[in-house]
Parts: C-alpha cells; sequence; structure tokens
C-alpha cells in the first residue's frame, strides 16, 4: 500500500471525525464527507461538534491537509479506501433503519473504481455488508466486490466522551469478503491501531461488534430490575452492586439508572433480534433487556409521582426540574437519551417541565416539544422537586442537596452527600433517612 494513501471518511461524527482526524495524523491525505451542510461549515470553521475532539486538534488536521466536503461533491475517486461511518437507527417498530449506510453506498457508487477498498464501520447486523450494502455498490457498476474491489467490515468502538475509546492503543476487529481484503484493511488500520484482529467475514465482524454492545444492554437491563426489586424490598441496590464489585474475578459492575441511551445501546439489540427473527429464531433474552430497559424512564415518572404524594402533592400542575438531560455525564450528546421519554412522561401527567444541563443548551423530548436549559439557580428555587437523570460534573451538587427540598435521584448523585430525612429518593433504594 502506498506509505501515504489518500483515504476518504463519509460521516464526520462521533466515529468518522476521529477516524478521519488519526488517518491525517498517520501522514494520509484524508477527504472528509459529510450529508449535513450545517456540519461541513462548522468542521471547516475548526468548531468541532463532538466532546472527543478539540477545536485545535482539528483545526492542526484541516492545517495539515484534512478535507472537507458535502457528500455529493467529495471527490471519492481519487481515494484507495473509503471509510463508511454513517448512523445506523431503528424505526418507529424497532426495525433496523439502513437508509444512512445505503445512501453512503449511493454516494460512493458513481465514483467507484477498480482496486479500491471500501470499508463499512456502522454497527448493523450480520450480513449487511456482503447483502444490501454491496448489492448497492455493485447495482449498475459493472464492478464485483472480491473481484474488482476489496470491501469490508471494521466496526467501530468509539466511547462518546472518552478520547481514549480512539486511541491507538484499543485494538480494531475487521472482516472482508475475501482474506485478501481482510489483510488489505487490516494493514491500512495498522496505521492507527497497535492491533487489528482479522475475522473470517464482514458476518463476524458485524456479529462481534453487535455482542460487544448487547452484552451491556442485557447486563444493564439486569440491575434495573434489581433495582426495581431492591425498592421493594427495602433494600438499597447500590450498596449491593458495590458489595459484589469487591470480587476481583468472575463480576463486572453494571449499574442502574433511567434508561438506556446514545446511539448504540438502546439500537443494537433491535438490529440482532430483526436479523435472528430471519432465521426463525427469537432471542429472548435480547428483546427481554430491550423491553426493561425502555420501561424505565415510565419509572422515573412513577418515582416523581410518589415523590409528590408523599409531601400531599399532585404531579399535575407541579413545577418539575429535571438535571441533566445528555445520555451520559460530562458530555453534549443527548441522542436517544432516556431524559426524553422522562421528560415527555413528565409532561404528559400534566406536570411544568424545565431543565438544566451545562452541556445542551436545547433538547426535545419524546414529543418533539423543545425546550431551552434554564440557570441551575432559577432550577432550584423555582422547581417543587428536582429529578436527577444526568450527573455532570460541571453541575454544582452541593447546591443541589442544600436547597432541592425534594430529590429523586436516579442515578446516586446523592452517595457521600449529607441529606435530609425524606429529602431524597433513590432508584434502587428509595428514601433517605
Amino acid at each position: 500500500m502506498n506509505q501515504h494513501p489518500t483515504v476518504a471518511v463519509i460521516g464526520l461524527g462521533y466515529v468518522g471525525l476521529p477516524l478521519a482526524i488519526a488517518f491525517v495524523e498517520s501522514g494520509c491525505r484524508v477527504i472528509g464527507a459529510d450529508a449535513s451542510p450545517t456540519r461541513v461549515t462548522e468542521l471547516r470553521a475548526a468548531a468541532s461538534p463532538i466532546d472527543d475532539i478539540t477545536d485545535e486538534r482539528l483545526a492542526a488536521a484541516l492545517a495539515a491537509g484534512l478535507e472537507v466536503h458535502p457528500s455529493a461533491d467529495a471527490p471519492l475517486g481519487e481515494a484507495e479506501a473509503v471509510f463508511v461511518c454513517v448512523p445506523t437507527p431503528i424505526t418507529d417498530s424497532k426495525d433496523p433503519d439502513l437508509r444512512p449506510v445505503l445512501s453512503a453506498a449511493e454516494t460512493i457508487r458513481p465514483a467507484l473504481r477498480a482496486g479500491q477498498l471500501i470499508v463499512l464501520q456502522s454497527t448493523t447486523f450480520p450480513g449487511t455488508t456482503t447483502g444490501p450494502f454491496r448489492e448497492v455498490l455493485e447495482r449498475e457498476t459493472g464492478l464485483l466486490a472480491g473481484r474488482d474491489f476489496d470491501l469490508a467490515f471494521a466496526p467501530e468502538r468509539v466511547n462518546p466522551g472518552d478520547p481514549a475509546s480512539a486511541a491507538k492503543d484499543v485494538p480494531r476487529l475487521v472482516g472482508g469478503t475475501t482474506p485478501e481484503a481482510t489483510a488489505r484493511a487490516a494493514t491500512l488500520l495498522g496505521r492507527v491501531n497497535d492491533r487489528v484482529v482479522q475475522l473470517s467475514s464482514p458476518d463476524a465482524a458485524e456479529m462481534a461488534k453487535l455482542l460487544e454492545n448487547v452484552f451491556r444492554n442485557i447486563n444493564i437491563a439486569f440491575v434495573n430490575q434489581l433495582a426495581l426489586l431492591c425498592e421493594r424490598m427495602g433494600l438499597d441496590a447500590w450498596e449491593i452492586i458495590d458489595a459484589a464489585a469487591t470480587k476481583p474475578f468472575g463480576f463486572m459492575k453494571f449499574t442502574p439508572g433511567p434508561g438506556v441511551g446514545g446511539h448504540c445501546i438502546p439500537i443494537d439489540p433491535y438490529y440482532l433480534a430483526w436479523r435472528a427473527r430471519q432465521f426463525d429464531f427469537t432471542d429472548r433474552f435480547v428483546e427481554l433487556a430491550g423491553d426493561i430497559n425502555l420501561q424505565m424512564p415510565r419509572h422515573v415518572v412513577d418515582l416523581v409521582t410518589e415523590a409528590l404524594n408523599a409531601r400531599g402533592r399532585a404531579l399535575r400542575g407541579a413545577k418539575v426540574g429535571v438535571l441533566g438531560v445528555a445520555f451520559k455525564p460530562n458530555v453534549q450528546d443527548a441522542r436517544t437519551s432516556p431524559a426524553a421519554d422522562v421528560l415527555a412522561g413528565l409532561a404528559a401527567r400534566g406536570g411544568e417541565v424545565r431543565f438544566h444541563d451545562p452541556h445542551v443548551p436545547t433538547f426535545r423530548d419524546a414529543d418533539g416539544v423543545a425546550r431551552e436549559s434554564v440557570a441551575l439557580d432559577t432550577l432550584l428555587a423555582e422547581s417543587d422537586v428536582i429529578v436527577v437523570v444526568t450527573a455532570h460534573a460541571a453541575i454544582d451538587w452541593a447546591a443541589v442537596y442544600a436547597e432541592a427540598d425534594l430529590v429523586v435521584d436516579t442515578v446516586n448523585s446523592a452517595r457521600g452527600r449529607a441529606v435530609r430525612p425524606g429529602q431524597v429518593i433513590r432508584l434502587g433504594a428509595g428514601w433517605s433517612r
């Protein structure tokens, strides 16, 4: 392979942008492409839209030759390899929605030429790379994967908010349609990763990625069920989980919460369950775990109702302040955040809902209602109950627990703090004493 190959990256978000910059830093010429005009404009202005890439690092990459193009205008034919890093959402009926992936293939097809390497990175079900993605690439081109161009799947392993997840020491997986395609993709990825694990096929790599994420979803569902049981039994699930985590082998710590969010954990199980049904197989673990986690925002609303009832108040007409709407702490990423269902559920029962998030200035709930983040002191002073959904470090927690009269804590943010009897009801633990 050329010592300084030209690489194209389609989709410059949480996965594609770090990959593009890593390739630039390895000495490649990189053609970046994104379908969003807004994204193209902000990237060209060295304004990073994601937590894991600083404006300074982006500016350095641009100065080193990173090109940013609208997808329709990107010179993809000049690239030796094209990486596809676009979202893989689900439909309202929780079936896979491959439109972004297939749209990317449509973008590549006019520029596809013999000798290119095409690598799909978007998390998807086994059979996508060798099935619909390949079919769109080959359609009307006269080119065949494995004969005229190389095709592979190499799943991303980015953890938003954790720049180390895109570091060189994180192993990468890759499976190609031929051994030659696998080796070629592995060699290229070896420029940005210290270890690349070669699998037997794209299907195997696709399944491995789903296993990683579905494993987490199932274990989160398990501890969420444990939390609900502990509430009924008068036990503290957080204490119990911490105790179990002292075992140095055979246990991995997961914690309960208001639901799951982000692009992977709430989405990927449905890709696996959908594909399993095509083989006349019902993956009951996967489907049940998804259902359990989807119910957690409703349980949070029930806890708010219980908390207010304990004060002789109804949720209808109460002023409810929500702290944190990003899907995890210390990021601006609010994709599929459980906060969307929490806010919508509270509003549906008549609550007057506002939120504060130092990282997310505007947020749209599950019913499409857009809200603006309000100042923390305003929220604390004007709310009948505070609901903690995301525990950002930038929130003044001392002020929260000093000033809030009533708190519903879904993430154990009260841990180690002086709280008053009956001030806090914690998911998985009950009332403070």
